[in-house]
């Protein structure tokens, strides 16, 4: 249990305030926050109330979508802002096709590009660039990495410290090859991330929406945390949920089943 981070995501409407001294009062001692609510909060505020309640900052999200005009300055600021909360991963979501295009390989080769071109920039900051592979049905329009054999291939021309992966088990909890692949992620030190959220049946409207809290829908939640165990990851385990009754809950109330349901199906 004292891996166990939540992720601000699962209590998305909670303010940061709360969102903090909640934690601190449910013996919580990792969070990973989202820059939208990092921005809406201000940075140096952020950084400094999390560094105040003794709270590590375990993860940030998100940069990457390279096909976007300004990735470059984008990124650059999502490293920088990191760096300021102290958290030592940024979380890539890499983004889908260009407009007009149909070309996978293309636009993989060009996320693995941008990846490099930001390497010395996140080595000098300190920051572990964490990229994430989303399950296939996003690969047109969010995610053209699909799993993490493709998100370890990105990864391995760079150092280990400055290029890593998220392993989240929504995105890949269906991949016959995830056991063999984490377990390479362990011999390369690529694990930067780990994410747990169940896969809801049948899903929602609008797929995102589909991540239920652990011990919700039909992921072997805990098969993954020994696994990415067994590879050597020591690191905190964040639960990140995307669901609109949840968010709709108060977050103290959210916070303590999260708990209890992370106990019993993952720890």
């Amino acid at each position: 249990m004292k891996r166990f981070a939540l992720n601000q995501a699962t209590t998305r409407h909670w303010p940061m305030p709360d969102l903090v001294a909640g934690c601190v009062q449910a013996g919580v001692t990792g969070v990973g926050l989202w820059r939208e609510n990092v921005h809406g909060y201000g940075v140096e505020r952020s950084a400094a109330l999390v560094r105040d309640a003794g709270l590590a900052v375990t993860s940030l999200c998100r940069g990457g979508f390279f096909q976007e005009p300004r990735w470059w300055d984008e990124n650059r600021r999502a490293v920088d802002e990191a760096a300021a909360l102290g958290a030592p991963t940024l979380v890539l979501v890499s983004g889908g096709l260009p407009p007009g295009s149909r070309d996978i390989d293309a636009a993989r080769a060009h996320v693995g590009a941008a990846i490099g071109r930001l390497v010395p920039y996140a080595l000098d900051a300190g920051v572990c660039l964490a990229i994430e592979a989303l399950h296939p049905m996003f690969s047109s329009d969010r995610c053209v990495v699909a799993n993490l054999k493709q998100a370890l291939d990105l990864a391995a021309p760079y150092p280990h410290e400055a290029v890593g992966v998220v392993i989240d088990t929504y995105h890949l909890w269906w991949d016959d090859a995830v056991w063999e692949q984490i377990a390479r992620a362990g011999r390369e030190h690529r694990i930067a991330c780990f994410q747990v959220a169940d896969w809801l049946t049948p899903l929602p409207a609008g797929v995102l929406m589909g991540r239920g809290l652990p011990g919700t829908g039909c992921v072997e939640l805990r098969r993954f945390r020994e696994a990415v165990d067994a590879a050597g990851y020591t690191g905190p385990v964040e639960v990140e949920v995307f669901a609109e009754d949840v968010w709709s809950r108060p977050g103290r109330e959210v916070l303590d089943e999260t708990l209890e349901r992370y106990g019993a199906h993952v720890a």
